[in-house]
């Protein structure tokens, strides 16, 4: 007799697990646009865990100890979420989620700036203060060199959230680094990538997809480039990265998409030259 509350604790425990992980796709799958990127290649290189937050979720290497890529939603902002800022934290944090805790001191002194893939500035307005915070987890940052991360890189964010999301209804990001063969680390052993990547997918007010626009930008950049001339294809980023995206679309309106270089519904041109706050 004593067997059948065994039994039945094994089988609420089945359920119960069976249950977390259906709710758990569904709310990964509302994060991401066309499927979690899938690896093209064998190998540690591209192999990653899914980490979600609150505003935005990343692939992340422990190997690397980076991400290998994050993803969130853009829209246009409200008059009050314009001025709904939020005090930076003082600084960025460990993620007990990982193997290898990455720290803020392990980016002191190494030449590299602490880069964000979700930015702070479009996560915290458009998802609150808690989203914000979560952006400064060491699992959201790379190194990137300043004038990368301090010009460029800000020049596109900018452009992303003030003006990208003023010609579509939605916008669906997935951002990330890329490493060639050469490995370089920090002395903390943070893997340095060697350039950068932005995907965004412009969706219309009955949720159709219109276009897709990706940037490709390396780490020595003088910052003052007009963003046109990174604009490549996402079988470009695919190629670069090892990583296949939007695999679960229909072929035929992937291929279509991912050989996009196309900027006017974009207007990018209008924002090419801004330049950077710093």
């Amino acid at each position: 007799m004593r067997s059948v509350p065994v039994i039945l604790a094994f089988i609420l425990a089945i359920l119960g697990s069976t249950a977390w992980y259906y709710l758990e796709q569904n709310s990964r799958s509302s994060f991401i646009y066309g499927g979690m990127p899938e690896r093209m290649e064998s190998g540690w290189q591209h192999w990653y865990r899914v980490l979600r937050n609150e505003g935005y979720m990343v692939g992340y290497s422990d190997l690397r100890m980076n991400p290998l890529w994050a993803t969130y939603w853009l829209q246009p902002l409200t008059p009050e979420q314009k001025q709904n800022g939020y005090k930076r934290p003082g600084q960025f944090s460990e993620d007990w989620r990982t193997v290898w805790r990455v720290s803020h001191q392990d980016y002191t002194r190494s030449g590299y700036d602490r880069g964000h893939l979700a930015p702070n500035y479009a996560i915290s307005r458009l998802y609150g203060k808690e989203a914000q915070v979560e952006t400064f987890l060491m699992t959201n940052i790379v190194p990137q060199k300043p004038n990368l991360n301090r010009k460029v890189w800000q020049r596109l964010e900018e452009a992303a959230i003030d003006h990208f999301t003023e010609q579509f209804s939605r916008i669906a990001v997935i951002t990330g680094p890329v490493f060639d063969a050469q490995t370089e680390r920090l002395d903390s052993w943070v893997e340095v990538p060697d350039a950068f990547y932005k995907i965004f997918v412009g969706f219309d007010a009955d949720g159709q997809v219109k276009s897709m626009l990706a940037f490709l930008m390396p780490q020595n950049v003088r910052g003052s480039e007009p963003l046109t001339k990174f604009v490549v294809s996402v079988d470009q980023i695919e190629e670069a990265t090892g990583l296949n995206f939007f695999s679960e679309l229909p072929d035929g309106q992937e291929v279509r998409l991912e050989a996009m270089t196309d900027r006017r519904m974009w207007k990018l041109n209008e924002v090419a030259r801004k330049p950077s706050r710093y």
